[in-house]
């Protein structure tokens, strides 16, 4: 197993729970572009409307991928607090397989601006944000 294996499969073992829940997992990141990719398997248990997602869900989806890409650039950072996050709707989200992108497009010691973007089974464009949150990191000794 190489290095990025052992990586993805640390941090899905150290998910919070909601990931799970949702059917997530981090499949790939790059480090470089501070970008990282999930794949979600969502139930019809978070839908209304038989099988369309629920937009918080579908919120959650997009923050956690945006932050991760976050968590996997910079190992000092310990926490992330939205300030603002947008979800824009384009089509319906349905339950089953998602891709779900996230990657920062400005950051700053305390400050870093996001967007990330769902994916259906058809490679259609469901839902789009865009994030400012603030970045807590380990205190220095």
């Amino acid at each position: 197993m190489n290095n990025k294996e052992t990586t993805i499969r640390l941090v899905n073992d150290r998910s919070p729970k909601f990931i799970s829940m949702l059917g997530g997992e981090l499949v790939d990141f790059d480090v470089d572009k501070i970008a990282c990719t999930f794949e979600f398997d969502i139930s019809k248990d978070f839908c209304h409307s038989i099988d369309i997602v629920q937009g918080g869900f579908v919120t959650a989806m997009l923050d956690a991928a945006m932050s991760h890409a976050i968590f996997m650039f910079d190992q000092e950072i310990v926490n992330i607090s939205s300030l603002e996050i947008k979800t824009s709707y384009l089509a319906p989200t349905r339950a089953g397989k998602l891709r779900v992108e996230g990657w920062a497009i400005k950051r700053s010691y305390k400050i870093v601006f996001m967007e990330g973007r769902i994916y259906d089974e058809n490679n259609e464009l469901t839902a789009t944000a865009s994030s400012v949150a603030k970045v807590g990191r380990a205190a220095k000794e």
